[in-house]
């Protein structure tokens, strides 16, 4: 189990906006295939428990300043795969729509987005691993010329580094 119970917020705007069915994996499949890159298994390991969601703990800390912080980066919410969400990794919202619309570089997967919304976004970035590879996790911030900021080598991490928002006095 990646997440415990006590990990996501239980929000209408949650339902509505990020959290999807429950995946089968003929649906994982089919996702992977539209986006063209295998997901890590930390992350197919939380859909499976909740598919996308809003998380109890939304600050990340971070070695490097980003547009958010000096110390850390903050996220709204985490992206599932179910199309019919906005907030989702091939939703309305998803990856594509922050390639096309935000001009990010193609490096992988927007999984989560950010309270500044489509000027920052999380991404599983597969440039060194490759397509079928365990991606490291990094923030784009399109409106600093799409610096690319390490967040964590790989999803699992990123989970488990979230903290309380008052570890940094509020964001």
């Amino acid at each position: 189990m990646i997440v415990g119970n006590d990990f996501w917020e239980n929000s209408e705007y949650a339902q509505e906006n990020y959290v999807g069915a429950p995946p089968t994996n003929e649906y994982i499949d089919s996702i992977e295939e539209e986006l063209g890159y295998k997901l890590p298994a930390s992350y197919i390991g939380m859909i499976r428990q909740q598919n996308g969601g809003i998380p109890v703990k939304k600050a990340f800390p971070t070695k490097e300043s980003t547009s958010w912080a000096e110390d850390h980066m903050a996220i709204k919410g985490i992206y599932g795969i179910d199309r019919d969400r906005p907030c989702s990794v091939c939703g309305e919202l998803g990856t594509q729509a922050m390639i096309d619309e935000w001009e990010y570089p193609p490096v992988g997967i927007a999984v989560c987005d950010t309270p500044e919304g489509g000027p920052s976004m999380v991404f599983l970035d597969y440039r060194e691993c490759g397509k079928d590879g365990e991606p490291k996790v990094v923030l784009i911030e399109a409106d600093l010329d799409n610096k690319i900021i390490l967040l964590a080598d790989n999803f699992e991490l990123f989970i488990r580094g979230l903290v309380d928002e008052d570890a940094f006095g509020g964001v």
